[in-house]
């Protein structure tokens, strides 16, 4: 019997040991998954994308509408007593704002306080609110505009210890664990506690959990309400408390607390909440604001102040009294808190792509250096060339532009893309990727690859400047038949007219098709596509005759990084959409500057650039009706049976390609004037674009010629017109430059006339 109960006693003990290993060895496995999940890299924070900061100085145009819309972009809140950071008051054109400070690539920026004053649509005057001094120059920080996120779409905002307001700490506390410097971990009063009132009840209507629980159920465990579940919660809270100080797990908490949602994107911490809620940053919050946000982690969708705003006012009004009868507030503080709205702003949705045909841009402009993991974990700062304004002209009139060629057409089921680029630096300020522009999806400006038409002209055209012709070069504008991929070819004119004689500027501004065909032959097609190589276009194909009336697929983007060369005076400038990338912490990681490669000569480019202004004072993009006198060139493109309308055009500031089509490749029945050509207009219309004034080289001389022989001329000729030309083109095929001395002849005339003018003045 002995032998039996020692035996028995025995295996007991063999039980006990195997199962206190057991717990030791899943001890040690839990406390090793929380200090290297604590120790480590403790949340993926998304990459946050900005838009350019807004830059003002006196004499900057900008509209009293425009600065407001820029300030509601970047989350400023407008109220009565502007006194916070990321405030702001309108009264006519005149602002009362706080900056809030960022860091940019040059350093940190700290808040200031001013008074800007717009006056004709420009800055007239800015002041420093405190000292009442003017200021030159100032940046303001830049719109967020979008974050690349993890898969689980977890958002936050992470802040250190010392940002975090004592009152948000003290209120925590005294809702949901008065005894959390007291206890390691869990509570066994708190429990007890709960259990009663929940027996009571008859229902759960208390948690027994302390802080440091509910960090370890948020940022550890899954949501099961299991008993295995709940003791592995336990005990990782312990093991927690006993590798980290309370005020490391609190500051954890803060960031890690689930506080509700903006669709898809989950809002963690308190610092986001603030920003997401009120507009604030949290050291901004009033009191009643701070009741609000403590009042959700019970329950974010209940107590939701959008959503569920009488719970939500409930629960703020138990808080503030917790917060009286502690002693945290005084009875005047709890008094006005009670009366103040749950909030005065709408929720800033910015976790989320605003602007997604963009933002796929920067993506793919970052691949090359950064790992996709890096954009949705390490909590890189992106700031963007994305221009607010102009990408509001862009969408805003595209959806319009489209509707109205919609219903005067009768059409439906138009599509398209618009890209903008700063003429001279390349920088990308707006894409849109379709009408539905805030919406992700196909991106046409990116990804519609679709023929191009006669854009590509300014590239024959230039191949022969650079071989020898000039823009009074004369033309055949005649029928030509040829073999083209294993057929006989017979193109046409638009217009089905040939047009016998023209000038070579002639052909392009009216975009003669037979002209260009005869002298894409003449020049040689390798000739061509060398040229369009220079430019940066990918030539993989055959070259076939078809290739000189734009066969070839390229997308608006590229379409884009063509004419920048053209509009930039021969300068191939990448075009690039990401101006600087920091680190979470602000240090800078990588700066992307401005690369420049002459591809061409400065006058050859000037002559070109000539033609394409000729294109919309007598050409083909004579048909829009600018509402003011302004210098603009560009190209119009459509395809073989209206497939494609186009238009590519430039500016003194920027340049816009617009292509209008349907995703089936349908006829839209609209030539690159009627469609895309009147959209572009709209668009250099709404961004008050500045005129173009292409900066002359030297080597360029300036001669007259009759436009109907094609012969040098005088000033007394009303068929004639000026034309530049580049020194050496005595040399040009079939045409004789004029003399000097008949352009001497007439300036001495135009001296003459002036001088007369002036006299009868």
């Amino acid at each position: 019997m002995v032998k039996i109960l020692k035996s028995k006693l025995f295996i007991i003990f063999i039980l006990l040991f195997v199962l206190a290993m057991t717990a030791a060895v899943q001890l040690r496995g839990l406390s090793t998954e929380i200090t290297t999940k604590f120790d480590g890299k403790r949340w993926s924070l998304p990459a946050v994308v900005y838009a350019r900061p807004l830059e003002l100085y006196p004499g900057l145009v900008l509209t009293p509408e425009a600065f407001e819309y820029e300030l509601q972009l970047s989350g400023y809140r407008e109220e009565e007593n502007v006194a916070a950071a990321g405030g702001y008051n309108r009264a006519g054109s005149t602002f009362e704002l706080v900056t809030r400070s960022f860091v940019f690539p040059s350093g940190r920026e700290e808040s200031r306080s001013l008074i800007v004053v717009i006056n004709d649509n420009q800055v007239s005057q800015i002041t420093d609110r405190l000292t009442t001094s003017e200021i030159a120059f100032v940046r303001l920080d830049p719109a967020r505009i979008g974050s690349f996120h993890p898969l689980v779409h977890e958002d936050r905002i992470v802040v250190q210890q010392d940002e975090i307001p004592p009152i948000l700490q003290k209120a925590l506390l005294a809702v949901e664990d008065k005894r959390f410097f007291e206890h390691h971990g869990i509570s066994i009063t708190g429990i007890a506690r709960a259990m009663l009132a929940n027996i009571k009840a008859g229902r759960t209507v208390q948690g027994g959990s302390t802080l440091t629980q509910q960090l370890v159920k948020n940022f550890f465990l899954n949501r099961d309400r299991t008993l295995s579940r709940k003791i592995q919660e336990a005990l990782m809270a312990i093991l927690l408390e006993y590798h980290y100080s309370k005020e490391e797990i609190m500051t954890a908490y803060i960031n890690e607390v689930f506080l509700g949602q903006d669709g898809s994107r989950a809002i963690h911490g308190f610092a986001l909440a603030s920003q997401f809620y009120f507009r604030r940053d949290l050291r901004d919050l009033s009191t009643a604001q701070v009741a609000t946000l403590v009042g959700m982690v019970k329950g974010p969708s209940l107590y939701n102040p959008l959503r569920k705003p009488e719970n939500c006012l409930a629960r703020r009004k138990a808080i503030l009294n917790i917060l009286l009868n502690d002693q945290i507030i005084d009875l005047a503080t709890h008094d006005l808190a009670t009366q103040q709205p749950l909030t005065d702003v709408s929720p800033q949705k910015n976790g989320f792509n605003r602007f997604p045909a963009f933002l796929e841009l920067v993506r793919r402009q970052l691949k090359d250096e950064y790992q996709e993991e890096d954009l949705k974990s390490s909590g890189l700062r992106i700031l963007t060339t994305l221009n607010p304004q102009i990408q509001q002209h862009a969408e805003q009139q595209l959806v319009h532009s489209i509707d109205g060629l919609e219903k005067s057409e009768s059409k439906d089921e138009v599509e398209g893309a618009v890209v903008i680029t700063g003429r001279e630096n390349g920088e990308v300020h707006a894409i849109v990727g379709g009408k539905e522009g805030r919406r992700s999806g196909f991106n046409r400006a990116l990804d519609a690859r679709r023929p191009i038409g006669s854009l590509i002209k300014p590239a024959v055209y230039l191949a022969a400047l650079r071989n020898g012709y000039s823009l009074a070069t004369p033309v055949s504008d005649i029928q030509i038949e040829l073999e083209n991929q294993g057929r006989r070819w017979k193109p046409k004119n638009y217009d089905n007219q040939e047009h016998g004689r023209v000038a070579l500027y002639t052909a392009l501004a009216k975009s003669y098709n037979l002209a260009t065909v005869r002298l894409g032959i003449d020049v040689g097609i390798e000739k061509v596509a060398e040229t369009l190589e220079l430019f940066g276009v990918q030539i993989t194909a055959k070259l076939y005759p078809s290739l000189l009336l734009g066969s070839m697929n390229m997308s608006p983007f590229e379409v884009a990084q063509f004419y920048q060369t053209i509009g930039s005076g021969g300068f191939y400038l990448p075009a690039r959409s990401i101006q600087a990338v920091l680190a979470s912490n602000g240090s800078l990681l990588t700066r992307y500057g401005l690369k420049v490669e002459q591809r061409f000569s400065p006058q050859t480019i000037f002559l070109l650039n000539h033609g394409l202004m000729r294109v919309m004072e007598e050409g083909t993009g004579k048909s829009y009706n600018f509402k003011r006198q302004i210098s603009l060139a560009g190209k119009t493109g459509t395809t073989n049976g209206l497939r494609d309308s186009w238009f590519a055009g430039y500016s003194g500031a920027n340049l816009v390609v617009v292509w209008l089509g349907n995703d089936d490749n349908k006829s839209i029945a609209l030539s690159g004037s009627s469609g895309a050509l009147q959209v572009w207009g709209n668009i250099m219309q709404a961004m008050a674009t500045t005129s173009l004034k292409m900066v002359e080289p030297e080597g360029i001389m300036w001669r007259r010629i009759d436009t109907r022989t094609l012969r040098s001329a005088t000033l007394f000729n009303r068929n004639s017109t000026v034309l530049p030309f580049a020194k050496g083109a005595e040399k040009d095929k079939g045409w004789k430059v004029p003399s000097m001395d008949m352009q001497a002849i007439e300036n001495k005339a135009q001296e003459v006339f002036d001088s007369f003018s002036e006299y009868i003045k």
